[in-house]
C-alpha cells in the first residue's frame, strides 16, 4: 500500500567475530559501544557505522568456561568503559581509545570462574558477579574503585566452602 513506510538501514557492521550476541549497546556522543563474544568490543561511529576502535582480549587455551563464550555489556562512568573478561578479569578501557586503563583479578579461572555480565556502576563503584557455578566456584558480587580497579568489597552468595560442603566457613 502506498501508505506503508519502509525502514531501510542507513548502515550495517559485520563484527567479523562468530558466537551469539547477547549485550545491549551503550550509545554516548553518537558512538555505540558493543561487546560480542569471546571478549570482542567495539567503538561505532553510530552516524556512519564506521569503527572506531576494536578490542580483543586474548583468552586461555585451557578456559572452562560454561554456557557460551558471550559477553553481556560494559557499564560506563566518566571517560571509562568497564568490561567483564571470560577469564574473570574486570577491565577499565578509554572510551576513546578502546585501550586498558586497568585490568583487576576477580578470581583464578583455572579454578571454573569466569565473568559474562555486564558491569553495573554506582556512584564511584563498579559491581560485578562471577560465573562458574556448574565447575564448584563459590559465587560472589565484587565492588571495585572505578578509578583504580581496587576491589573495596566482596559478598559471598553462597555460604562456606564449596570443599567443605557450603555450610563451614
Amino acid at each position: 500500500p502506498a501508505n506503508v513506510t519502509r525502514l531501510v538501514p542507513l548502515w550495517t557492521f559485520q563484527t567479523g567475530t562468530l558466537g551469539n550476541f547477547e549485550t545491549t549497546s551503550l550509545l554516548r556522543d553518537n558512538v555505540l559501544y558493543v561487546t560480542g563474544p569471546q571478549n570482542v568490543a567495539w567503538a561505532i561511529d553510530a552516524r556512519t557505522g564506521r569503527q572506531i576502535w576494536r578490542y580483543r582480549r586474548e583468552l586461555p587455551p585451557n578456559l572452562t568456561a560454561c554456557c557460551g563464550l558471550v559477553n553481556r555489556g560494559f557499564a560506563v562512568l566518566g571517560d571509562k568503559l568497564f568490561l567483564v573478561t571470560l577469564d574473570a578479569h574486570l577491565l577499565a578501557l578509554d572510551m576513546k581509545t578502546g585501550a586498558i586503563v586497568w585490568d583487576a583479578t576477580m578470581e583464578n579461572y583455572t579454578s571454573g570462574y569466569a565473568a559474562t555480565i555486564a558491569p553495573l556502576v554506582v556512584k564511584d563503584k563498579v559491581i560485578v558477579g562471577v560465573a562458574g557455578g556448574e565447575y564448584g566456584i563459590r559465587g560472589f558480587i565484587d565492588a571495585y574503585a572505578a578509578d583504580t580497579g581496587t576491589r573495596a568489597w566482596r559478598f559471598y552468595t553462597v555460604p562456606g566452602n564449596p570443599a567443605d560442603g557450603f555450610e563451614n566457613e
